[in-house]
């Protein structure tokens, strides 16, 4: 049985992983995420790891740096430029952009663009407000919602901290009708350093990250994947359905696309 739970809240996306996100007023919610959504990465040239992403875990600057748009977007929704923390502008794929960037790195780095995108973990990240408000609350920072990156961001109708946890092994819907765009929740969403960096000045402070691990186990939101494509839009009813009426109902819905 499908529980209204709240509405979206706000949506961002990120272009460029790592870099500043963008706020979306609506997005297509495809199988891998949202469109134009960590399309882009700079991969580390002197990494032959499994994970060779220069990420603002090592390069906080790069949380400065803004994705941009100067007429078309190169290949559907990416941006065309990317804007630096002087407000200098360079074009997203130009040897100019690679080289500030690996100045400021240390070690040289390119632009990767893979169309399946480029994630730590899944494809969506959810956490409503009121979890982001009390985190800020236990780090006695100012709660900001961008330290976090989500994808969507839910204002819940309960106004509970950390009842995300309640919807791992379910299924979130966005919006109504058979339609609705819908995910099933993974895992929670164990946080890194990243929480840690200002989004406006990239300064660190370690009691955000701090306030997570000693309250919630390092965990705080959650993680899904995508089992029915869809449009989001901010303002959109979220329901929710527990992981057991799911199972009952996965053969009564033919048009669930799995």
């Amino acid at each position: 049985m499908l529980v209204r739970i709240g509405e979206i809240e706000a949506l961002f996306r990120y272009p460029v992983k790592s870099m500043r996100g963008e706020p979306v007023e609506d997005a297509g919610l495809g199988w891998h995420g949202l469109d134009g959504d960590r399309r882009l990465a700079f991969r580390r040239a002197d990494d032959r790891g499994g994970f060779p992403w220069l990420t603002a875990t090592r390069l906080p600057e790069l949380l400065l740096f803004s994705p941009r748009w100067h007429g078309s977007a190169v290949a559907g929704d990416l941006p065309t430029h990317v804007r630096g923390p002087e407000g200098e502008e360079w074009p997203l794929f130009s040897q100019e952009l690679a080289a500030e960037v690996g100045r400021r790195h240390g070690s040289p780095v390119e632009m990767v663009h893979l169309n399946r995108g480029i994630f730590d973990e899944a494809s969506i990240s959810v956490i409503t407000s009121s979890t982001v408000g009390e985190i800020g609350r236990l780090a006695t920072q100012h709660p900001d919602v961008r330290r976090f990156r989500p994808n969507i961001l839910v204002a819940s109708s309960r106004g509970v901290p950390f009842e995300e946890d309640d919807w791992v092994g379910g299924v979130l819907s966005f919006g109504t009708g058979d339609e609705a765009a819908a995910i099933c929740v993974t895992n929670r969403d164990e946080r890194c350093s990243m929480v840690n960096f200002d989004p406006e000045s990239a300064r660190p402070n370690a009691e955000v990250l701090k306030a997570i691990v000693r309250e919630r186990d390092n965990r705080a939101g959650v993680y899904g994947t995508v089992i029915r494509r869809g449009r989001v839009a901010a303002g959109q009813p979220v329901f929710f359905e527990p992981a057991s009426a799911h199972r009952r109902d996965l053969g009564a819905r033919p048009n669930l696309e799995r």
